[in-house]
C-alpha cells in the first residue's frame, strides 16, 4: 500500500496532538548515529542561540559605551568651552585689577590735591570771615543810608503826587483845547465848504445853491408826512454837514457832503446813508460826497471813499467806475 500525502498530513496532525510520540517516531525513523547527530545539532543550535544572545548583549553594551563616549566628548567640549570662558574672565579680571590699581593711584593723587585745596579753602574761609565782618559793618552803614534814602524817597513821592495832579489837570486842559481846536477846525472847514459850495462842487453840479437847515427841514417834513422816511431818518439827514442842490445832466440833483479835516470811513458811511434817505425824501437823485484836507490812509477808508465824490484840499475826484 503506497504512502499518500493525505497520510503524511494525518501523521503530522497526530504528532501535533500527541507531542510524546515525536521521540518514538524519531527513534524509529533515524538510526542511532543519526539520533546522536541530531542531539549534537540541537546542542549546537542551543549554543548558537546562546552566542547570539551574548552577541546581542555585547552589541547593546557597545552601543551604550558609544553613547557614553559621545556624551563624554560633549562634556569634554563643554568643559573646554568653560575653561576658555574662565580664562577670558581671568584676563578681564587681571585688566580690571590693573585699572583699579591705576584708579587707586589717581585717587591717592586726587586726595593729596584735595588736602591741599582744603588747606587753601581754610585760608580762604578765614579771609572771608574777615571780609564778612567788614561787610556787616558796611551793611550797617548802608542801612542807615537806606533809612535816609527812604525818607528822601517819601518826600519825592509826595512831590511826584503833587506833580501828577498838576500834569493830570494840564492833560485835561490840553484835551479840552484839542477838542475845541478840532471843533473849530471842523466848523471852519464846514463853513468854508458851505459858503463856497458853488466853487468847490462845480465839477459835480451846475447852478449850485446851498440848502439851508430850514429849507431842508421842510423838505424832510413833507417826506415824513408822506411816509417816505421816518422821523429818525429825518433827524439823521438834518445832521449832514453840507447839502446843496444843482443840475446835472438836465435834472435836479442833491449833493450830501460830510466834511472832516481827515476824512475817515465813518464820514463816508454817513454821507452814503444820508444821501440815500434824502433821495427817498425828495424823489430826486442825491449823491454822497466827502470833503476835507486829506483822506485817512487805511484800506477800509480808501475802498469806501472810492465809491463817492471826494473833494480833498480843493481837488475834486469822481467815484471810481
Amino acid at each position: 500500500m503506497a504512502f499518500r500525502v493525505e497520510d503524511l498530513q494525518a501523521l503530522v496532525r497526530l504528532l501535533r496532538e500527541h507531542p510524546e510520540w515525536r521521540d518514538e517516531l524519531r527513534r524509529a525513523l533515524l538510526p542511532e548515529d543519526t539520533a546522536l547527530l541530531a542531539r549534537e545539532v540541537a546542542a549546537l543550535a542551543a549554543e548558537v542561540r546562546g552566542l547570539a544572545e551574548a552577541q546581542r548583549r555585547t552589541d547593546a553594551t557597545v552601543q551604550a559605551l558609544a553613547e557614553a563616549q559621545r556624551e563624554l566628548a560633549e562634556a569634554q567640549k563643554r568643559t573646554e568651552h568653560l575653561v576658555q570662558q574662565l580664562a577670558e574672565a581671568q584676563r578681564q579680571t587681571d585688566l580690571r585689577l590693573q585699572e583699579l590699581a591705576e584708579a587707586q593711584k589717581r585717587t591717592e593723587q586726587r586726595v593729596e590735591e584735595l588736602a591741599q585745596a582744603q588747606a587753601r579753602a581754610a585760608q580762604r574761609i578765614e579771609e572771608l570771615a574777615q571780609a564778612q565782618a567788614r561787610t556787616e559793618q558796611r551793611i550797617e552803614e548802608l542801612a542807615q543810608a537806606q533809612m535816609r534814602t527812604e525818607q528822601r524817597v517819601e518826600e519825592l513821592a509826595q512831590a511826584q503826587t503833587r506833580t501828577e495832579v498838576t500834569l493830570q489837570a494840564l492833560v485835561e486842559t490840553v484835551r479840552v483845547l484839542v477838542k475845541d481846536v478840532a471843533t473849530l477846525k471842523g466848523d471852519s472847514l464846514e463853513r468854508l465848504y458851505r459858503d463856497r459850495a458853488a466853487s468847490y462842487f462845480a465839477r459835480v453840479l451846475r447852478r449850485i445853491r446851498t440848502v439851508g437847515p430850514d429849507q431842508l427841514g421842510l423838505l424832510l417834513d413833507e417826506a415824513v408826512d408822506a411816509g417816505r422816511i421816518t422821523l429818525e431818518e429825518r433827524e439823521d439827514v438834518l445832521q449832514a454837514d453840507v447839502v446843496v442842490e444843482g443840475r446835472r445832466d438836465g435834472e435836479t440833483v442833491y449833493l450830501v457832503v460830510e466834511v472832516s479835516w481827515e476824512v475817515r470811513s465813518e464820514d463816508v458811511e454817513r454821507a452814503v446813508r444820508r444821501a440815500t434817505v434824502l433821495q427817498r425824501a425828495v424823489a430826486h437823485p442825491a449823491l454822497p460826497a466827502v470833503a476835507g484836507k486829506v483822506l485817512a490812509p487805511d484800506q477800509h477808508t480808501q475802498q469806501l471813499a472810492s465809491k463817492v465824490w471826494r473833494v480833498l484840499d480843493g481837488k475834486t475826484e469822481p467815484p471810481a467806475g
